[in-house]
């Protein structure tokens, strides 16, 4: 019980920081941005790999995938206009209705085998169905399996879910947002704060239904938002 209070105390501490201190984002991918201007033929092939549950998958209204306008593919169609000298795969081991423990079992021979560059992992509209400690132990066991083989990592927060309150920050979408935060800035990694996006549209009176094809999916107008976060982990190098 003392133990279990004690890493309370810390996960708390750590998470009150988190709230109000983002990581960094300007020079985490600097060394994959400077191989993306890289030309033939001393350019390579970059791997982003997008790992996580029905929302990379690209589930819009279930059972339709919109591959073409889901985030991981206006991500690779934004890095293709910017970075045109560059090959660059944009790989999808998501799996629709898969939560952190599931995505954590399977991470090391799907995900690391892909030999990525950046991995983006996208669990936590699916981890409700599991204890935030359950879905802590997944992340970091994902997280400590990438950074063995030194990858670079970019945890997103999630997408909202219609029938739970953006607004309520004792929600459990928002505690697990919190907790990922936290993962960021221990483990010094990328953050893309989707969450926090829809919330402040929120805020600013608009409505959340016109961003979801469904009550957990988002719409294209849906992973717009979430891929414009996204772009901001890829700054000017200028």
């Amino acid at each position: 019980m003392k133990n279990k209070l004690l890493l309370f105390a810390v996960t708390f501490f750590i998470a009150l920081i988190a709230q109000s201190q983002t990581p960094t984002n300007n020079d985490y991918l600097k060394p994959v941005l400077t191989d993306l201007q890289k030309q033939w033929p001393n350019n390579r092939t970059i791997n982003f790999v997008f790992h996580g549950h029905s929302v990379p998958s690209g589930y819009f209204n279930t059972p339709n995938v919109n591959t073409l306008k889901a985030y991981p593919h206006l991500t690779l169609c934004y890095l293709k206009g910017r970075f045109p000298y560059a090959v660059i795969n944009v790989i999808t081991t998501s799996i629709g209705g898969e939560q952190s423990e599931q995505g954590a079992f399977r991470f090391k021979e799907e995900v690391i085998t892909m030999h990525p560059d950046v991995i983006f992992i996208d669990y936590a509209l699916n981890d409700r169905s599991i204890s935030l400690e359950r879905a802590r132990l997944a992340w970091v066991k994902m997280i400590e399996e990438a950074l063995a083989n030194n990858k670079k990592i970019i945890l997103l927060t999630p997408s909202p879910d219609l029938d739970e309150d953006i607004l309520n920050d004792d929600s459990l979408l928002a505690k697990h947002s919190n907790q990922i935060r936290e993962l960021a800035l221990f483990y010094k990694l990328g953050l893309v704060d989707s969450y926090n996006a829809f919330k402040n549209r929120c805020l600013a009176g608009e409505s959340l239904s016109s961003y979801m094809s469904q009550s957990n999916h988002p719409n294209e107008k849906g992973h717009k938002l979430i891929f414009e976060e996204i772009k901001k982990i890829f700054p000017d190098s200028n």
